[in-house]
């Protein structure tokens, strides 16, 4: 228990943290308790689970939060969208979501449009993305994609991450033949041979495995260029209301991280992420092999992250995909991880085990 303590403590070690850790006063709700949690994430599944891919994964799988709630009696509800973010951004404009694990360009999206969120943790940092092409294709570079068809999901960071990646070889999507799929179409399609191509997560390499796609090419071989960020953003009439209730939720999602990032616990993480997208968990241990998962994983919003979101706002207003910008640090509440990051270090995690 001390040594978790002491884990948890230099993790989210941070200025703001160090100030509240002596004399800091636990957010108290506003508002009576609400009756349901509802939790949207866009579904990344290469097979029959739904999967969120990362730590959300832990979370939703092992019902952490769930536990968490049920002396209060408050029901949390998943809802996995394989529409991602736009149809998330249009859940949350409804009033029918309270939080959302999104990547970068769905908030950005949203908070440009005038959505009410609050950006209270990151959820991934320099997430690769990867081309997928027909087995035997020509296609080797990404100048190799000029006048071909490339399935694309727009509104969502794959297509920012394409974007900067094709700007990156001095191209944009003008270039190309791009044609507007989610996630599983695009495979679906690329599969049945009726696009060229499609950038995408490591669903691809479930493709790879059965023999209908080659990958090329990553953001790994474009020096970081297309590596996106993921979010946790909550609707700003609900955190408002129920601040206490927030800062649990962000508990539970740093209790969960200490298990999946304690190196113990390293295979056992990238197995169950990797079975509940039908992954084969040998990308995910490729994709963790250059960096430790408390890194990759870190919520922090430091510096660092919010200076990646920032050029992520404003790659998204040069590509056209937002009229409006704004700063990353006001969009940011790193109050409530800090206040949670406190508690969290004061609980055991083996309900997250």
């Amino acid at each position: 228990m001390r040594a978790l303590t002491h884990q948890l403590l230099s993790l989210f070690a941070a200025p703001v943290l160090a100030g509240l850790l002596g004399a800091y006063a636990p957010f108290t709700s506003a508002a009576e308790a609400p009756k349901e949690i509802r939790i949207a994430v866009p579904d990344v599944s290469a097979g029959p689970n739904h999967a969120g891919g990362g730590i959300v994964d832990v979370i939703n799988t092992r019902q952490l939060l769930e536990k968490e709630f049920a002396n209060d009696g408050i029901q949390v509800k998943w809802t996995y969208f394989k529409g991602a973010g736009p149809v998330i951004n249009e859940a949350l404009a409804n009033g029918q979501v309270d939080f959302a694990y999104l990547g970068d360009l769905a908030g950005i999206i949203g908070k440009s449009g005038g959505l009410d969120t609050r950006l209270l943790a990151a959820t991934g940092r320099g997430v690769n993305h990867y081309l997928g092409v027909q087995p035997g294709s020509s296609i080797k570079t990404l100048a190799d994609l000029k006048g071909k068809r490339v399935g694309i999901f727009r509104g969502t960071a794959s297509q920012l991450s394409f974007d900067n990646a094709l700007a990156s070889a001095g191209l944009s999507e003008k270039d190309l033949k791009v044609i507007n799929l989610d996630f599983s179409a695009a495979l679906a399609a690329l599969a049945a041979k009726q696009i060229d191509a499609t950038w995408g997560l490591a669903g691809l390499f479930a493709l790879q495995a059965k023999g209908l796609a080659d990958i090329p090419l990553s953001t790994r071989d474009l020096n970081g260029a297309g590596t996106l960020q993921g979010v946790l953003i909550g609707n700003g009439a609900f955190v408002d209301a129920h601040p206490e209730i927030t800062q649990r939720l962000l508990k539970v999602e740093l209790q969960a991280l200490a298990w999946a990032t304690a190196e113990a616990n390293h295979d056992a993480f990238v197995d169950l992420i990797s079975k509940q997208a039908s992954y084969p968990p040998v990308i995910l241990q490729t994709e963790f092999k250059d960096r430790p998962l408390a890194d990759a994983l870190s919520p922090q919003l430091d510096a660092d992250f919010l200076g990646k979101l920032d050029a992520s706002i404003q790659a998204a207003k040069q590509f056209g995909l937002i009229r409006r910008d704004f700063k990353a640090a006001d969009w940011a509440k790193p109050d409530y991880l800090a206040a949670a990051a406190k508690q969290a270090a004061a609980q055991p995690v083996a309900q997250a085990q």
